[in-house]
């Protein structure tokens, strides 16, 4: 088991190091994997045995009119492609100003730039491009590996993911503001423990997969709740645009739209008083249609656009109906699609009603309507209010 010892020395070791990659990156990723328990890169053989996992990969480009080869850093098949560069960190002189150098030690060696100057993001981005033409290059015969890893050795990890498995392009992950993992943060185990997967077990961070399981623990109490309010005589339009308000209200909170935790916190706050919900969601969702002050959650909103709180209105709840709702809203709605949205629904509506309300009324065309899918995908991902959706 790796200690905090371990960790610090690991850190402290390579925090230094600069302005080298040829000289560093194998060394690196050697005490790398064994500082997360993982297995090291393979020797490289005279024939193809150990291609699946080792340094200096070979690669075919196809031209043309001729065939060019590539050397993939790290590649490890079906899971990652991993291309590194060097940096360096810009010293400070002893009275604290940044230089390029000290008095006492000079800093010959400037590998791919200085690490936070446009240049050196730029290197950056390059090896990202460099990575995904070898995720080409390999995919005909191994498939494309669901991650891309740029490594600026001794500083950061970037991620990027593809889980299609048809090369539909590899993006930020988890998001635009997590995908950057600096040395320092292996002190966390979180950090530590999404490395290893990505080693072992790539495709569990696919968010399909923690959709399905999201689905799994809620879909069997939005169906109770569905049926519920249809045997109440509500309509299966009225019901479908109830529940979608919750669910995106569930989705925002756990996104930051709205204050973290802020609408299951509203719910629970409920309890024992289930007659005050309706008045209490109508109110909340008036303000989210137009931005402002909510007295309900005691916060200002930005303006949801896309017309979902356009009717603002809130079905009565019951005490089961009511705790069928903070069941829904406890669950992790962060990695949810907007396509499973409507999947909630259809499962959560009795099918002779699904049919009445036809095809501009379906759940998923409804989403479909007011979410504005590119739009909607980076808001997502990001948690950061998208104009398309919100404004000030």
């Amino acid at each position: 088991m790796t200690t905090k010892e371990q960790i610090s020395e690991f850190i402290a070791r390579w925090k230094p190091s600069g302005g080298s990659e040829h000289a560093n990156y194998q060394l690196f990723i050697i005490e790398l994997t064994e500082l997360l328990g993982l297995e090291r890169p393979f020797p490289a053989t005279d024939d193809d045995a150990n291609d699946h996992y080792r340094f200096e990969r070979p690669v075919t480009f196809a031209h043309t009119h001729k065939r060019s080869t590539g050397f993939v850093d790290v590649y490890r098949s079906g899971h990652f492609i991993l291309e590194t560069k060097q940096g360096v960190t810009q010293k400070k002189n002893r009275q604290g100003d940044l230089t390029k150098g000290t008095p006492d030690r000079k800093q010959k060696r400037t590998g791919h730039g200085v690490r936070g100057t446009a240049a050196w993001d730029d290197t950056m981005l390059k090896a990202r491009n460099q990575a995904d033409n070898y995720a080409r290059a390999v995919a005909k015969d191994d498939g494309w590996p669901p991650f891309l890893m740029v490594v600026d050795v001794g500083h950061v990890i970037e991620l990027y993911a593809d889980f299609s498995r048809q090369g539909q392009g590899y993006n930020q992950f988890p998001d635009g503001n997590r995908y950057r993992i600096f040395i320092d943060e292996l002190h966390d185990e979180g950090i530590r423990d999404l490395l290893r997967t990505i080693w072992t077990d790539p495709y569990s961070h696919d968010p399909s997969l923690k959709s399905a399981e999201v689905t799994r623990d809620i879909a069997e109490h939005l169906a109770e709740l569905g049926k519920s309010f249809e045997s109440q005589g509500h309509n299966s339009e009225t019901v479908a645009r109830f529940l979608m308000r919750c669910l995106f209200s569930m989705f925002a909170e756990d996104v930051e739209l709205i204050p973290l935790g802020s609408f299951t916190a509203k719910l629970k706050e409920l309890r024992g008083h289930p007659e005050h919900a309706e008045p209490t969601l109508k109110s909340l969702w008036e303000v989210m249609n137009t931005g402002g002050f909510s007295p309900v959650l005691m916060q200002d909103l930005k303006r949801f656009n896309g017309g979902l709180f356009k009717d603002a209105d809130a079905l009565p709840l019951n005490t089961m109906q009511l705790g069928l709702l903070i069941e829904a809203a406890e669950a992790d709605w962060k990695q949810v699609e907007p396509a499973i949205f409507g999947t909630l629904l259809e499962r959560a509506l009795d099918k002779r009603q699904r049919h009445k309300l036809g095809a501009h009324y379906t759940p998923r065309a409804y989403v479909k309507r007011w979410s504005r899918p590119r739009s909607w995908s980076r808001c997502a991902k990001t948690g950061a209010m998208c104009k398309p959706l919100c404004s000030a």
